[in-house]
């Protein structure tokens, strides 16, 4: 049953996700793609703090922003399930671990707010 429900949760994200509208456009020849909310310089610039990345495509970048934006919109709203539940319309550090504690999906989290 959790299962089920974990699942519809992700997809209604992703739904909810794509009727987000972009502060921001970048163009290119012949095409228009939404862009992120996150700033992509500073993505590109995380990603090569890395040892293992030299080179970042801007779509490398494009598609870890867009999967980071993706994963706190459903971890938040998880959160504020737990919030709302709480009766309160702020999200605490709580409602996270409740969250993380409640989802499979987030059970790499574990112990990670400690």
């Amino acid at each position: 049953m959790e299962e089920r429900e974990s699942c519809v949760g992700l997809q209604q994200a992703r739904e909810s996700a794509q009727s987000l509208q972009p502060e921001v456009e970048v163009e290119r020849p012949g095409l228009q793609h939404k862009l992120l909310r996150l700033p992509l310089s500073r993505i590109k610039g995380l990603m090569k703090a890395d040892p293992d990345v030299s080179l970042a495509s801007q779509e490398a970048v494009f598609a870890i922003g867009k999967a980071t934006e993706l994963f706190v919109e459903v971890i938040v709203k998880d959160a504020y399930s737990f919030a709302l539940r709480g009766k309160r319309k702020t999200i605490q550090r709580k409602d996270v671990d409740n969250a993380v504690d409640a989802t499979d999906e987030f059970a790499f989290l574990e112990g990670t707010l400690d």
